[in-house]
């Protein structure tokens, strides 16, 4: 599972040019599921996102987590997190989980970040989106928790 997160001051996402999810300050999320997933690595990144410190404290540290700070999430499902352009001139997405298993698992990291605490809204999974964002900072990490090797 991967995962693209980029502090925000706002957030939204569109479908068919209505605004189904938004956060103000924040984060936004872009999370790829990969094959080999399960709940475990969803719940594993999950609890280390919510408590993963990149918010300025007081003194201007980034030293705080979204959910020391009371901040919420929005989560878009992004299977081209999962591209491989080590080959020819088109990426290959052969390591995205398909979405009947891709889906659930999404479903379950935003269901593990409201357990933890967090105000989550999200995307719509396999649906065209628009989304938008006014990036903090700016400021962009990259999460991982890949499946085990078969």
């Amino acid at each position: 599972m991967k995962l693209i997160v980029q502090r925000c001051n706002s957030a939204q996402v569109q479908v068919d040019g209505e605004i189904i999810g938004r956060v103000g300050r924040g984060m936004m999320v872009l999370l790829c599921v990969l094959r080999g997933d399960g709940p475990e690595q969803a719940k594993r990144l999950a609890a280390k996102l919510a408590t993963y410190r990149f918010f300025p404290d007081q003194e201007g540290r980034m030293n705080e987590s979204a959910l020391d700070q009371g901040l919420g999430a929005l989560v878009i499902s992004q299977f081209t997190l999962a591209a491989d352009g080590r080959r020819g001139r088109r990426p290959s997405f052969d390591q995205a989980a398909p979405p009947e298993l891709a889906e659930p698992l999404v479903e379950h990291f935003v269901a593990c970040l409201r357990a933890a605490g967090m105000t989550v809204e999200t995307g719509q999974f396999g649906a065209k989106m628009e989304v938008s964002l006014v990036n903090d900072g700016p400021v962009t990490l990259q999460l991982e928790d890949l499946p085990p090797s078969t």
